[in-house]
């Protein structure tokens, strides 16, 4: 209720008119919970949403620290690592500086390649104890990632990490990791939760989002949400690519469709909701306009239920998203 209310409020100042009240007075909280799915698929709604926030480097709800990296330069410029925190609604640079990166351009392609991957990417875990060659300490990156992993991509091991404690570092290159001076991996490590925070890989050129593009993929993300709940098969699978689509378990476009066309049939009455959205542009050896999106999912039904994070990466088609990948 508290979350309907929520809504209700900030979709109530973004119409400024009554009639929202009139939608609760006829028809009461469901009525209005409808009116709120329909209003969350518009685009000119997450314009208005989003019209004060610093969207540069994507949509976040659950990520409030930033590494954004380049591997290389088209001027002289050495890589860059750079460290953003949230700041009531805008991304400010606390750390900028020069890395050592893999000495191999373009995307990472297998282990033992001596690329740094570009992409999006957690931090899982907070590394200490290290061999001295690592520095003080190392936050491990999920390369590969489920985009990485269908497009069989190899490796482990990516980290963020410092130099070697004694001083002796001869390579100006790392077999894929970022590596960076040690006073400003201690620096990181006392302002960021890694648990909160996000790597952006990029080769060379920075490609930053904006509002638009944001407005459409989120609008999309809930039209998509509103034709699964109401059984509409068509306009559920108009939003994945017949020809690229791969799902978690490697199954195609035809075998995934075949399957939701059965489940959908059951006509069976389900809620789905969604939080924690993270919407990031998604760097790519094509160039192309991808995103990666994840949420929290409550997902109920007669036959299934299911509680944890879903992931998403997209193409965005002029206003339309097409699901590439999906777990």
């Amino acid at each position: 209720m508290k979350v309907v209310l929520f809504l209700f409020l900030s979709i109530f100042v973004y119409a400024n008119e009554y009639a929202w009240i009139e939608t609760y007075r006829n028809g009461g909280v469901s009525a209005l919970e409808t009116k709120i799915d329909e209003t969350l698929q518009s685009r000119e709604y997450w314009k208005y949403a989003l019209k004060d926030k610093d969207v540069r480097y994507g949509y976040y709800e659950s990520v409030n620290f930033l590494f954004v990296a380049t591997k290389d330069s088209p001027s002289l410029e050495k890589p860059k690592l750079k460290l953003y925190s949230m700041d009531n609604g805008k991304w400010v640079e606390k750390i900028n500086v020069n890395s050592l990166v893999g000495s191999k351009g373009g995307h990472k392609q297998k282990e033992g390649d001596l690329a740094t991957p570009i992409g999006v990417y957690e931090l899982k875990a907070r590394l200490s104890g290290l061999d001295q060659y690592y520095g003080p300490l190392a936050y491990d990156t999920s390369y590969p990632n489920l985009y990485d992993k269908l497009h069989k991509r190899t490796g482990y091991g990516i980290w963020i990490h410092g130099m070697p404690l004694n001083g002796n570092r001869e390579e100006l290159n790392t077999r894929g990791c970022i590596a960076i001076e040690n006073n400003f991996l201690t620096q990181v490590d006392g302002l960021i939760n890694h648990k909160e925070a996000l790597l952006i890989t990029y080769d060379n050129k920075i490609k930053e989002t904006n509002i638009d593009e944001l407005s459409s993929i989120l609008a999309n993300l809930f039209a998509w949400k509103e034709a699964w709940k109401v059984n509409d098969i068509e306009s559920y699978l108009s939003f994945y690519s017949k020809d690229e689509f791969i799902r978690f378990d490697g199954a195609r476009f035809d075998e995934f469709a075949e399957n939701k066309r059965r489940i959908f049939n059951k006509k069976e009455d389900k809620t789905i909701t969604f939080s924690k959205i993270n919407v990031s542009p998604y760097p790519n050896d094509g160039n192309r306009n991808m995103f990666r999106i994840s949420f929290f999912e409550d997902y109920k039904a007669p036959s299934y239920s299911f509680r944890g994070t879903k992931e998403l990466y997209v193409l965005l088609d002029g206003e339309k998203i097409q699901i590439l990948a999906e777990k």
